[in-house]
């Protein structure tokens, strides 16, 4: 998780996206089955949601299943294999994220394309 380095820091004096980091391996020391994440770049530098992105990937292949609901779309199709598009609290689009990514309701209301 790359905290190896604040490791004898106080969690309420680390930089906020050191924060967002343990809180992430805080849910992880209980070896969930599911991780749920809301909006875990939000204010974040972009080379840590950079970061943050490899590290949900990680998860992942760890064998734990990730629910991520994010409006940094980039990072959400980087990291998702399946993808669902919410309009005014309705879902408008589901599917595999490759697919998702090609749509051009993706495109034009996400991506700006």
């Amino acid at each position: 998780m790359g905290l190896d380095k604040v490791k004898d820091e106080l969690a309420k004096n680390l930089p906020h996206g050191y924060q967002k980091m343990l809180g992430i391996a805080r849910a992880l020391a209980v070896k969930p089955k599911l991780l749920l994440l809301d909006e875990p770049s939000l204010g974040l530098a972009p080379i840590v949601v950079e970061h943050l992105g490899e590290v949900i990937k990680d998860i992942n292949q760890e064998g734990v299943s990730v629910f991520l609901v994010e409006q940094n779309i980039p990072l959400a199709l980087q990291v998702a294999t399946m993808g669902y598009a919410l309009q005014v609290g309705r879902i408008v689009l589901e599917g595999k994220i490759d697919e998702f990514k090609s749509t051009e309701i993706v495109r034009r209301a996400y991506l700006g394309a």
